[in-house]
């Protein structure tokens, strides 16, 4: 099987074991999907998850894509060729309750030709209250992932999650960060490319365990409509974040992505109140004192 081929299929796979995951931890509705084909190459298989017991919306999407590049990407990615090849799962859970946090991870692979090609991704957090002990446990799982591979995976792709998910108009980071990478080969990792897939695939399978945990500690807890309007106003922020800076979003778009899939990340409902300032020494203030670079969680 072509190396491309093989990823393609794993990634199905892992797209496959986050859904039965996700179903379990949900216990009320399953994903619908729908397959779909990309003009110019490809397809993929978007898999969509609305008004469930714990998750109003999420989605877990592959796709296996290839064609030409436009020339803005091109020149984005300071490539010569046009021909290319892409795949990759991405992931966005939005849930009910303001308690359970907003996560989003991807993986990918991108390919022009054997000399050009490389990895991508990362899982990032997005509470809408920052609890502690939950990003703590967040960032330890992802550290104990990356250890496996390389000491120096876990802080180097912490602080470029740090820098990625940072919404400079607002000066805050979109969550509580997480791990981010891109263009990983062995040229700057000293790992051979199927070590490198490998911690992709292992990076994937980390998702399942750290979100229905997750879900599990929150899942029960009530709240107020104080606490649900805050929740909408941080979903604000996540739709500013992928609409202006996202560079998968913008990917999508200009290589003529499906829409569908595209916009799949953005919330069911969010509110932009004009000015608004949380109250001092709330719980509020407190998630917002949190949204900067550099924190050490772990």
């Amino acid at each position: 099987m072509v190396f491309k081929e093989l990823i393609a299929t794993e990634y199905k796979t892992i797209q496959d074991e986050i859904c039965k995951a996700l179903e379990l931890a949900d216990g009320g509705s399953k994903f619908e999907e729908e397959l779909w084909e990309r003009e110019g190459g490809g397809g993929g298989r978007t898999r969509v998850f609305q008004n469930g017991n714990v998750m109003e919306k999420g989605g877990v999407n592959f796709s296996s894509v290839y064609g030409k590049l436009p020339d803005s990407v091109r020149k984005a990615f300071k490539v010569d060729s046009e021909d290319f090849f892409a795949t990759g799962v991405s992931i966005v859970i939005h849930p009910k309750n303001p308690f359970v946090p907003i996560i989003h991870m991807n993986i990918r692979y991108f390919e022009m030709d054997e000399q050009t090609r490389w990895f991508g991704g990362g899982i990032d957090l997005t509470p809408h209250y920052v609890i502690d002990t939950d990003v703590r446990f967040f960032h330890h799982l992802l550290k104990k992932t990356c250890n496996k591979f390389s000491p120096d995976f876990y802080p180097q792709f912490k602080k470029q999650a740090d820098d990625y998910f940072f919404i400079k108009h607002r000066e805050e980071t979109r969550g509580v960060g997480g791990i981010f990478y891109d263009r990983l080969k062995p040229e700057n990792t000293g790992l051979s490319f199927d070590d490198i897939f490998k911690f992709s695939l292992e990076v994937g399978r980390t998702f399942a365990p750290i979100y229905t945990e997750l879900i599990d500690r929150n899942r029960e807890q009530p709240f107020t409509e104080v606490e649900q309007e805050w929740q909408s106003v941080r979903r604000s922020r996540y739709a500013e974040f992928n609409l202006v800076y996202d560079s998968g979003t913008k990917f999508g778009l200009e290589t003529n992505g499906r829409i569908e899939s595209i916009l799949m990340s953005l919330p069911p409902m969010a509110k932009w109140i004009y000015n608004f300032q949380p109250k001092e020494n709330s719980p509020e203030a407190y998630t917002n004192s949190k949204l900067i670079k550099g924190i050490n969680w772990v």
